[in-house]
Order: structure tokens, then C-alpha cells, then sequence
């Protein structure tokens, strides 16, 4: 009989029990902070017993403290089934023929109701089970690459996915989908703008942060979107493509090599950095909002140059950080670093003797600002200038993570220092620019008036 009550245990099943409901019973419950109607949901096998877990009419999740429950009337039962079935793709003449490779994260998920996570379920072919006006836009052919969340995407994965992807487009296909997990997209989306050059159609990283079991789940219109770019849309490079304005208006393609993740759970969360995104895109189509973009081609030739060397970190420097942190990598056959720098691009007197020991034995170390935004400049104060003598050699304006993302490709392929330091100095995929525009840097604090009334003539 306990299988009713699935997960329940302790105070919170005596009271599912008391009031003879059972999950996926359609329940009032009476509190007494109110009424609540909803699913009895299972619970986690690690949750608590306090707590009783509904799914609202609106589609949201509340667990309700058993403490101020003073009755449960189930109205109703239908044992719910959360899986989406997986259907084959229509295939419609005239329309482009788009790949999408699945590497899991929140836009191929599902709820776990045995441990209360979002879990990498969802098969390539099951998201257009889910998102059926996909077959208005492309004809999808779907392939899982992998089924990991993004923090455990790494070089292994970076280097299958290019490879993937050269093979894809030399058949003849007219554009790409990564479906992505957004932690760490950004990684992801440097790599592959490094691993893939010259390439003659949209390949486009999309992903969603909020799970599709959730009424305000960016995936399917993310999806749309990126189908969009890829089957329709003139940019043929690696390209991010999110929420623009965290309505529904439009989503945004940023280019792979200068976008961040800004937000933990904001739905536009992701920002061009130091730039401005490449394009808008909605179901009607792709509208670039700059000029300089490489264009689609109707040849099936890419460069693939899948190379990453593991041994290479990025540190964030801290004031009073010690020595032995750069000693620690340089002992361990660290190849290369990428430290994120205070200003203009600097690190305290303390690290510099450690910096001499880690050049000296070979370490590859480049310098990035930690205000994202910027330059680095070493040349204006004693201190950068003491750090370029040791050997420490100035990023340009590339973002940390992409620095770090692109000595590994760089050190993949050579450990001369000369090789190194061209490959890591000349602009491959917009990494480093010649300049920030006006309005490349633009950041609004709340509460002033006028920033407030600027605001208020949009879309929040």
C-alpha cells in the first residue's frame, strides 16, 4: 500500500494517511495561511518529512509545511506520466536540413520526482516531441552526443563535438543546433569558434534555464529560435542564442567568443561582452544588428582543428593571495595559466617570485582584466611592466574563460613560446577586438531617475 505515497516517510506520510490522499491525487488543502489546490507530487528520497509537495494549477511546485495543514480533501486521481515520447521528424520539402547534436542540460531535462532534480532525460528526438512547430521551421535530424550536465562538458567533449560537427556540415548540412546545458556554455562555445574555422553555416548553442516541466520554460522558444538561425539565418559562425529581453519578443545570437553568463537563473542571462550582440532572431527570421559578420557560403568545406591541452588553469587572483598557488600548478606540470588580474592587468609582489619558478620551468602564463569589460594594459604602471619582464604576456581584451579556453587549444597544438603567443595574439573569432564600441559597455544601476524612466519605456 505504501507505493501511493511515494518518497513520503515519517510526519508528512502520517499525514497523507490521516487525510487518505495519495500522490498524483487532485487535493484541496486547507492552512493556515489558506487554500492551495493542486497534484500531490512524489518526493525526493532525500527531502525532508515535513513538507507535502503539490504541482499548482498555474504549473509551479510549493511544498506546504505539514505544521499548518488542517485538511486535505482529494477531489480527484490520474497518475501523471512525465516522460515525452519521442516522434519521428516530418520531412517537408524545400525547407533546410539542420542537425541538432544533444549534449544534455536544462533544455533536454526533465523533472526527477525520486530525487527532486533536473536530469539530462530527454532524447534529441523527444524535443520535438515536445516542440512540434520545430517541423514548421527546418527538418531536424537529431543526434545525442552525450547526456551530461555542462559542468562536466570538458576537451574530451569539445573535441568530439567539432569533429561531429566538420563531418556534418561536409555531408551538406545547412546548420547546426547544440543543444547545451548554460553553466558553461560559454566554454563550450569558445572552444568550438577555436576548433572550427572558416566554417560556411550557423552553428548555434542553445540552451534554457528554466526546465520544461515549468510554465515559464525558455526551451521551446529558445529552440524555436535557434532553429531559426541555423536553418534560415546569413551568420555562419558559433553563435549562443538566448532570450533577448526576458519577455518573449525576441531572442539574441551573441557571438561565441565574447558572451557570459550574467545571471544565475535570469532567463537573458547571457550578455555580449565587451561588443554588441550579432543579431536578433525571431520565428520570422534573423535580423543582424551589425554589419561585419561572416556570411553563410553554399560550399561544405570547414577547417576542424581539434586540439586542447588539459593542463592549463585559470586563477582569479585575490588580494593576499600567496605564492603557492602558482607554485602548486607549476609543480603539478601545469602548461599554462590564465590569471585573471586586478585594474589594468596586475597581481601582488608576493606571487612574483613564483611567477619567475613557473616561467622558467616552461609555464605558458597570460594575463586577463577580472573587470570582463576593458583591456589589459600593462605597460602604464612599475607593476605590469615588472609582470611582462618575467615573462607574463598581456591578453588583449579577451574574456578569462576564453583566454583560458584558447591557451589550451593553442598549447594542443605546440609548446614552442613563440608559436604559443601567436596563435594566442592573433584574432581568430572576434576574441580580441580593435576596440569596444560605445556601446559594447553598458550597464544601468537601478533606482536613479533617470535610469528609471529610460527603463520605464520598456519591456521589463
Amino acid at each position: 500500500m505504501l507505493d501511493i505515497f511515494k518518497g513520503y516517510k515519517g510526519a508528512a506520510l502520517e499525514t497523507l494517511k490521516r487525510f487518505q490522499v495519495r500522490v498524483w491525487g487532485d487535493t484541496t488543502i486547507e492552512t493556515k495561511r489558506g487554500t492551495f489546490q493542486g497534484i500531490i507530487l512524489p518526493r525526493s528520497e532525500n527531502d525532508d518529512d515535513k513538507h507535502i509537495v503539490i504541482k499548482l494549477v498555474t504549473g509551479y511546485n510549493v511544498g506546504i509545511d505539514i505544521d499548518t495543514i488542517t485538511s486535505m480533501t482529494e477531489t480527484g486521481y490520474k497518475e501523471a506520466h512525465y516522460k515525452i515520447p519521442e516522434r519521428e521528424f516530418p520531412t517537408t520539402p524545400n525547407l533546410p536540413k539542420v542537425k541538432l547534436f544533444g549534449t544534455g542540460g536544462t533544455i533536454a531535462s526533465r523533472l526527477d520526482y525520486r530525487t527532486g532534480a533536473v536530469i539530462p532525460a530527454f532524447s534529441p528526438g523527444e524535443l520535438y516531441g515536445a516542440v512540434p512547430e520545430l517541423a514548421d521551421i527546418c527538418n531536424l535530424q537529431t543526434e545525442k552526443l552525450f547526456a551530461v550536465f555542462s559542468e562536466n562538458m570538458g576537451p574530451e567533449q569539445y573535441k568530439k563535438l567539432a569533429v561531429s560537427i566538420g563531418e556534418e556540415i561536409s555531408k551538406g548540412v545547412d546548420g547546426i543546433i547544440i543543444g547545451h546545458g548554460t553553466d558553461t556554455m560559454h566554454h563550450t562555445a569558445a572552444a568550438l569558434s577555436f576548433m572550427l574555422q572558416d566554417i560556411p553555416v550557423p552553428i548555434v548553442m542553445v540552451g534554457s534555464q528554466r526546465s520544461s516541466d515549468r510554465p515559464s520554460s525558455d526551451a521551446a522558444l529558445n529552440l524555436m529560435h535557434a532553429a531559426t538561425a541555423a536553418g534560415h539565418g546569413d551568420i555562419a559562425e558559433v553563435m549562443v542564442c538566448m532570450f533577448g529581453p526576458t519577455s518573449d519578443e525576441y531572442g539574441l545570437l551573441h557571438p561565441g567568443t565574447r558572451v557570459r553568463k550574467m545571471h544565475s537563473s535570469y532567463r537573458s542571462t547571457f550578455r555580449t561582452i565587451g561588443d554588441i550582440p550579432l543579431a536578433t532572431v525571431t520565428r520570422e527570421g534573423v535580423k543582424p544588428l551589425k554589419p561585419d559578420y561572416n556570411p553563410r557560403r553554399s560550399d561544405h568545406n570547414v577547417k576542424v582543428l581539434p586540439f586542447f591541452e588539459e593542463r592549463v588553469a585559470i586563477v582569479y587572483y585575490y588580494p593576499n593571495m600567496h605564492p603557492d598557488i602558482i607554485d602548486s600548478l607549476t609543480d603539478n606540470g601545469y602548461k599554462g595559466i590564465v590569471i585573471a588580474g586586478t585594474g589594468l592587468g596586475h597581481i601582488n609582489k608576493p606571487v612574483y617570485p613564483a611567477i619567475r619558478r613557473a616561467v622558467e620551468k616552461g609555464v605558458h602564463i597570460y594575463m586577463t582584466v577580472q573587470t570582463l569589460w576593458g583591456y589589459v594594459h600593462m605597460f602604464v604602471y612599475d607593476t605590469g611592466r615588472d609582470l611582462m619582464s618575467m615573462g607574463i604576456v598581456p591578453a588583449e581584451n579577451m574574456l578569462p574563460e576564453v583566454a583560458y579556453i584558447k591557451l589550451g587549444w593553442a598549447l594542443g597544438q605546440s609548446n614552442d613560446p613563440q608559436v604559443v603567443r601567436d596563435l594566442m595574439l592573433k584574432p581568430i573569432a572576434g576574441e580580441i577586438t580593435d576596440g569596444e564600441p560605445y556601446n559594447g559597455y553598458l550597464v544601468f544601476q537601478g533606482g536613479i531617475e533617470e535610469v528609471e524612466e529610460f527603463i520605464r519605456k520598456f519591456h521589463k
